[in-house]
């Protein structure tokens, strides 16, 4: 969440930067909520001071062996109403935090202004799409002409928007996690970490999926209402891991990768992506996370960032990176590069890497902190992106390294993880 000391100095101000996402802060129903709470809490620690000095004049006079009762029914009036008002200082600094869980992060002032994905700003174009001497073909008359990609399958089990792979393509998809976790553990100094694939609300409370998103999400009731959701990303629980603890300055950066299933309603997307694997209800993601320092967050965001697009260009796949726009990151973020990879089946470019720096937006949720040079608790700043998407790297593979004759030719890279298979033809 944002920081309340920035609506308490200049609510304005804080108003206009998330006007430039679309944000309309209600600033008329936190000034309400302010002044009832600076009321009562000036109430309550008046009271507090006068049950104090009843306590000591209560004191003297039983040292000096006088009649105490008056003062002790003055005592206990002070007692009950000073009682009444913390439990109602409770509740207002509660419809407080439910006031910020609801407001997105501010844009970093090098966020490009814009209301949508058309005012995003393109900053690198990497590799040039390849020039096919046939007409190039989707990742679904591909995967489905050779046999190894079966929806109506998957839709018999399950239903719509799930995938199910075979033989040398499910081996495939297998081979993209495993280089891309050999990767940013090798050569990037991630830790790799196995994490629950089902997390509690305080989990996604705490990374900005809730309150705001739970439709997004698909929720696994439990017998004794403990409600779990499968987790949307990695990012859920791999920042959760600093949830409510302080982290020492010198282990900064703390940097996580993490290959997980992600399971996403897609509540709002129906009728859009329909075809193929591009937008599932569970799909693959590679995961970078990384915990760091305020003053070094930018400087991660753009080597993390870097490390996604370091898969891209060892598979040899065109690419472009773009930053969004005030108006197109999501609810958490401050700063969001977006990588899109050219997918020769839809002539086009599209996402396959959202790389965000969160700032303290997450930590403050989290109560994620670390000790400061004088030893007091600090958030942290938090940022991740996906390091790639499993499934549209596999998407991405099949139309850019398609052939005449409906074969796919493996990427070098990934002939070591696939027994040396330079090859993906149908099985006669």
């Amino acid at each position: 969440m944002i920081d309340i000391q920035l609506l308490r100095h200049d609510i304005a101000a804080v108003a206009a930067r998330l006007a430039e996402r679309g944000f309309r802060l209600d600033t008329g129903a936190f000034d309400s909520l302010e002044s009832r709470r600076k009321q009562i809490q000036m109430r309550t620690q008046d009271l507090q001071a006068k049950r104090n000095a009843a306590s000591k004049a209560i004191g003297g006079a039983k040292a000096r062996g006088e009649d105490v009762a008056a003062l002790l029914a003055d005592v206990a009036g002070l007692g009950d109403e000073l009682s009444a008002c913390e439990r109602e200082l409770e509740t207002v600094q509660g419809a407080l935090s439910e006031f910020l869980l609801g407001v997105p992060n501010l844009p970093h002032a090098s966020v490009p202004s814009g209301k949508s994905a058309a005012d995003n700003v393109e900053i690198r174009r990497v590799g040039s799409p390849r020039v096919f001497a046939f007409a190039a073909r989707d990742h679904v008359d591909i995967g489905e002409g050779l046999g190894l990609i079966d929806f109506a399958t998957a839709a018999k089990i399950a239903g719509a928007r799930f995938t199910l792979l075979k033989g040398s393509m499910a081996r495939l998809h297998r081979a993209i996690a495993q280089f891309m976790l050999d990767t940013h553990t090798q050569e990037h100094g991630y830790t790799e970490v196995y994490v629950p694939y089902l997390v509690n609300a305080k989990s996604l409370e705490g990374t900005g999926q809730l309150p705001k998103f739970e439709e997004d999400l698909f929720g696994v009731p439990r017998g004794d209402d403990a409600k779990l959701y499968l987790i949307p990303t990695a990012e859920v629980p791999v920042t959760n891991i600093v949830r409510d603890e302080i982290v020492a300055l010198e282990s900064l950066p703390l940097k996580f990768v993490c290959h997980s299933p992600c399971f996403r309603s897609e509540a709002g997307s129906y009728g859009k992506d329909t075809r193929g694997m591009i937008r599932q209800h569970q799909f693959d993601k590679v995961e970078l996370v990384q915990i760091v320092h305020p003053d070094a967050s930018h400087a991660a965001l753009e080597a993390l960032t870097a490390h996604a697009e370091t898969i891209l260009r060892k598979l040899d796949l065109p690419y472009r990176t773009v930053t969004l726009c005030a108006g197109d990151m999501g609810f958490s973020s401050a700063k969001t590069y977006d990588i899109e990879v050219w997918l020769p089946g839809q002539n086009a470019y599209r996402e396959i890497s959202s790389c965000s720096n969160f700032e303290a937006f997450q930590a403050r949720r989290m109560q994620a902190r670390y000790r400061n040079a004088k030893g007091r608790p600090e958030p942290v700043h938090t940022i991740n992106g996906s390091g790639l998407a499993v499934g549209r790297t596999l998407v991405a593979i099949l139309e850019n390294y398609q052939n005449a004759d409906g074969s796919v030719t493996v990427p070098e890279a990934l002939r070591p993880y696939v027994g040396g298979q330079d090859r993906i033809a149908r099985q006669r």
